[in-house]
């Protein structure tokens, strides 16, 4: 549960909505450097900015995160640093003791890691790295990132690719013979009517030189 919390005290009694850094100019961080490892003094455009990053950075190394503590300004209660933490970090009780009654919690994921990152805002669109702790004290459960394959699934999706290429291949050379098999059957086709076209020309003359013997014949009598 995110715990908000009014602008702690201050000696002075001034607005706590601004913090100083030694970052200098250093240059804003963008969501999208997944492959960006934090550091002190990193530089984000917004909290919301920072808790993106940090999220994806726990997806990459093997962790999930929590907002721990959010700080706010006494001024107008808008948020002025932020506390991101591992899920692990703390403790809890396994259950509690109510009378004579004992009233079993669930199964506590707390182990008491310290792993966290503390951003602060300096001015509106500068919040900074002012706290990191890198370090878990349990083991790290790496899930392949969205959109990153593991080794086993490229090596199905080749599989089902070469599969396909296969099958594709199979059916290219279907099709090549039944292509051959009509360019044959027209060829065979073809010399047939030609040759049928040929005997039709031929009867045709030798109806012609019939019809000419005939004519003559009327002509001249005495043939």
């Amino acid at each position: 549960m995110e715990l908000e919390s009014m602008g702690l005290e201050n000696p002075m009694g001034e607005d706590t909505g601004t913090t100083e850094s030694s970052c200098g100019a250093a240059s804003i961080v963008s969501v999208g450097d997944v492959n960006t490892e934090p550091f002190e003094g990193m530089v984000f455009e917004s909290v919301e900015a920072a808790k993106m990053f940090y999220d994806e950075y726990a997806k990459r190394v093997g962790f999930v995160t929590r907002i721990v503590s959010s700080r706010r300004s006494e001024r107008d209660g808008s948020i002025i640093s932020r506390q991101l933490a591992c899920n692990k970090e703390g403790f809890n009780l396994n259950s509690q003791r109510v009378g004579r009654v004992q009233i079993r919690k669930r199964e506590s994921k707390r182990e008491g890691c310290m792993a966290m990152i503390l951003v602060k805002r300096e001015k509106p669109g500068k919040w900074v790295v002012t706290k990191l702790l890198r370090d878990h004290n349990h083991p790290l459960a790496v899930s392949p990132m969205k959109g990153h394959p593991t080794t086993d699934e490229k090596d199905r999706k080749i599989q089902e690719l070469s599969d396909e290429l296969h099958r594709t291949n199979q059916q290219l050379a279907a099709c090549r013979d039944q292509l051959h098999m009509y360019m044959k059957y027209i060829e065979e086709h073809t010399n047939h009517l030609s040759k049928t076209v040929d005997l039709v020309v031929q009867n045709i003359r030798e109806l012609e030189s019939e019809e000419q013997e005939l004519s003559h014949q009327r002509l001249d009598p005495s043939i």
